[in-house]
């Protein structure tokens, strides 16, 4: 069976909000937490964006979850040895229960210096060797890179957990998700599509854990949650590379005539019926995924968990061998 854990929203939610629902969680019997990593939100109604490494520290003091950022770009916005001193220290912080998740970024968040956005077969290479930087920091000894895309000079990690922090890389496609099997310590991806977790654990990702997550909205008014539901997160129903390639709020906003509420009620869980919450969740289980996070669309956050505590986690828990 997999571990069940929740995602936090740190596009929707500032940093209190993030480590009270941290606190819910675990009270409601989740096993593992992730947390997204963002310069922007998707647009100005979902309305934040705290800074995930301060949000982190707080979390490693509030809750004894496993935590994992889903995820963080660590090649154009902030240089990888950056993300490797932090990453380092939230694992020394949880005492070895934080994963590193890596992907290739956004527009939204890695364009706000000015650099160029490259095209992603250079974003991948880009991702590749951040992680190779990375997982030399995190041994705690003196390096110096000099790569296509980064040089350190005399650099060393003083704060490192007794174990290399371990790095989840994501893919949605084929090019991401074999260089996830190729260099990760695990893979992320955002659908239950079994095709990606048979071609990561064939490529060379084998038994390492691979991890997913959907977001729901709980509420018992159905028609309410859909359009809660279409006020802060149309952007999921985009299509194509848009996600990837757009630079500001106001861009996605621009396009969200195009995601109508008929969409979100057959595309989202919305509203109170168990099995749906049940199904969107299984579908991940049946999909060969280890583990698998939700979160919660809209202010009903209580409300979720209490849901999630008596009647989702259990009947979940009623599948399992």
């Amino acid at each position: 069976m997999p571990e069940y854990g929740y995602f936090l929203s740190s596009e929707e939610f500032g940093p209190s909000d993030l480590v009270e629902q941290a606190r819910m969680a675990e009270q409601a019997g989740f096993q593992s937490l992730w947390i997204s990593d963002h310069y922007h939100p998707w647009n100005d109604a979902q309305g934040q964006s705290p800074f995930v490494w301060s949000v982190i520290g707080a979390l490693s003091e509030a809750v004894s979850l496993p935590i994992t950022t889903a995820v963080t770009c660590p090649t154009v916005r902030i240089h990888p040895a950056v993300v490797a001193q932090a990453a380092a220290t939230s694992a020394v912080m949880t005492e070895g229960r934080f994963r590193l998740g890596v992907g290739s970024g956004e527009a939204l968040n890695e364009h706000i210096l000015g650099d160029a956005w490259p095209p992603t077969h250079i974003r991948l290479e880009m991702l590749e060797e951040a992680v190779q930087v990375m997982r030399k920091l995190f041994t705690g000894e003196e390096v110096n890179h000099s790569g296509p895309h980064y040089t350190v000079h005399n650099a060393r990690l003083y704060t490192v957990p007794d174990e290399p922090v371990p790095i989840d890389v994501s893919g949605f496609g084929p090019e991401a998700t074999a260089l996830a099997a190729r260099v990760g310590d695990g893979f992320v991806t955002m659908a239950p599509d079994e095709s990606l977790v048979e071609q990561f654990r064939r490529g060379g990702g084998g038994t390492k854990p691979v991890s997913g997550g959907t977001k729901v909205c709980y509420g018992l008014d159905r028609d309410e949650a859909v359009r809660t539901v279409h006020r802060l997160w149309s952007n999921q129903l985009l299509p194509g590379e848009m996600g990837q390639v757009l630079p500001s709020p106001k861009h996605f906003e621009q396009l969200e005539p195009l995601v109508t509420e008929k969409m979100i009620s057959e595309n989202t869980v919305c509203g109170d019926d168990l099995d749906e919450h049940v199904s969107a969740l299984a579908a991940f289980a049946d999909a060969g995924f280890d583990h698998v996070y939700v979160n919660q669309i809209g202010p009903d956050q209580r409300g979720f968990f209490d849901f999630y505590r008596t009647k989702v986690l259990p009947r979940l828990q009623e599948r399992s061998p």
